[in-house]
């Protein structure tokens, strides 16, 4: 991983948990897949355990996105490697799996719209990252 700049994937990582937070709030997503997902008034497990691996995954996923699009990466490039992996990957894989899982189509939805605007934002900080 020579190049790549631990701070800005850090700042990756910790950007998808903000928008994680936006994403799955109230207001926007959070209700509706908490139905889809059976959990509505449920906790998923303790916060602190929940919230610390999801870091830890942010964290891996930025790391290996940086990875891919390598140091200093052009905006238009960085863009059109995160449509590749947040959309033809990742929210594809999750459509496979939650069509032999019975998920509803609304779940995967939100769910792959949360990872491919995570990619986005990964894109735009190292493309952006001074």
């Amino acid at each position: 991983m020579a190049g790549i700049n631990v701070w800005a994937v850090l700042v990756a990582a910790v950007s998808s948990f903000v928008l994680g937070g936006l994403w799955y709030s109230k207001p926007l997503f959070g209700e509706r897949w908490s139905r889809y997902a059976g959990m509505a008034g449920k906790q998923p497990g303790h916060p602190a355990k929940v919230f610390g691996i999801a870091f830890v995954f942010a964290l891996i996923a930025a790391a290996a996105f940086a990875f891919l699009v390598g140091p200093d990466p052009a905006p238009v490039a960085a863009l059109h490697s995160a449509l590749i992996v947040g959309g033809g990957f990742v929210a594809t894989s999750f459509g496979i799996n939650y069509q032999f899982g019975g998920r509803p189509f609304g779940m995967w939805l939100i769910d792959a719209g949360y990872h491919l605007l995570q990619f986005v934002l990964y894109a735009l900080v190292y493309a952006y990252w001074p």
